[in-house]
Order: C-alpha cells, then structure tokens, then sequence
C-alpha cells in the first residue's frame, strides 16, 4: 500500500501553512529543538511528515498548543484557511485565567504634590510665577 506526496507534508511545512509561525525558518528550529511532539513522540527533524488526524503538542509563546491535524495545506493562506487546517484541542481557559490575562485599564499614577518632575499643568503655574 503506497501513499501519495498529498497524503503527508513536513511539519515544519504544515506549521507555517496553519499560521503558528511566523516563517518556515522558525518552525524548522522548533522542531530541530524537540519541543514539538507529534502522537506524543518527540520529534527532532523539521523533515518529519504529518498526516490528518496526527496531534501535535508545541509550544507557543507562553502557551502550549495542543491541536489535531484535520488536513494538510496546499499553501499559506488566509488565516481563515489557516483555521481549517487543524482542530484546537487544549481545554477552553478557565474564568480565573481570562481575568487573569486581561490588562489592567490604564489608570493615571498619580503623585504627592512637589515630589518627582513637575507636570506640564505644574510647569506653566511656576512659569506664570516667574513671569515668562
């Protein structure tokens, strides 16, 4: 039983056709690091194939991404296309997590009054008193 060339693509191909990198290039040093796991093997050659219904485990930023492979791409299109490549298997973040993530409303720091540089609001009031 033979397979086709369409029925498998090297993961570092299929990681930058699914949009998880940046550039091809990136990928490849993921891969060569062993901090990509594909069925739970470690894989330490970017030439390693990937077939649908492969799971890769990857790190990514400071996440770890766990997905699915759902089918193999032909070239690196709109995310929208990217999306349909694979299936996101890490569980939905908890609502301790997303309150976690977001980012604090920037709020104004405010100061005790003659410590630090004085503000433009402060530096037009002394130039008043100096005259200028």
């Amino acid at each position: 039983m033979s397979e086709s060339v369409d029925e498998r693509l090297r993961i570092d191909k299929w990681l930058w056709h699914a949009r998880f990198f940046k550039s091809r290039s990136i990928a490849a040093e993921l891969c060569k690091s062993g901090k990509v796991r594909m069925n739970g093997d470690s894989v330490s050659k970017s030439s390693a194939t990937v077939r649908p219904g492969d799971t890769l485990t990857f790190p990514k930023e400071k996440h770890i991404r766990v997905v699915k492979v759902v089918a193999l791409g032909t070239r690196r299109g709109p995310a929208i296309e990217a999306q349909a490549l694979y299936e996101d298997l890490a569980p939905p973040p908890s609502p301790e997590d997303l309150r976690a993530q977001k980012p604090q409303e920037a709020l104004p720091q405010g100061r005790d009054v003659g410590s630090g540089r004085p503000t433009k609001k402060e530096r037009r009031a002394i130039d008043q008193l100096h005259g200028q």
